[in-house]
């Protein structure tokens, strides 16, 4: 797949801790986005925010630290994140998300052959 252009950068912030149908948030939203065919997604961990509830939420202190700020960023086409919104409003019942336009420089990779190697014919 080769991705160029304009897009769109979804960024994603919830807790460590929140959960969706069992699972970490963040994960169920990862693999969300990989089954409806988005480019890719990365999840950062936060060593220190806060958010709607005003409390502080840190590695330094020790009871705090599971449920540090999460934020998962998704760059795609437009269309297809606006597609995948309302999957996102099903599931951050508590968080923010955030939408920027963003010119995708490059964004390639190597088709794989059967054993995983990188295809050299392409």
């Amino acid at each position: 797949m080769k991705l160029e252009g304009e897009g769109e950068l979804l960024r994603i912030f919830v807790g460590e801790s929140d959960r969706w149908e069992g699972r970490p948030l963040f994960e169920a939203i990862v693999r969300r986005a990989r089954e409806h065919g988005l480019a890719g997604a990365t999840v950062l961990r936060g060593l220190e925010g806060f958010g709607a509830h005003s409390r502080i939420h840190t590695a330094k202190i020790l009871r705090l630290s599971e449920d540090l700020p999460i934020v998962i960023e998704i760059v795609d086409l437009r269309e297809r994140i606006q597609a995948f919104l309302p999957l996102l409003d099903e599931m951050v019942q508590e968080g923010l998300i955030t939408l920027e336009k963003v010119r995708i420089i490059a964004y390639r990779h190597e088709p794989r052959r059967a054993g995983g190697e990188p295809d050299a014919t392409v």
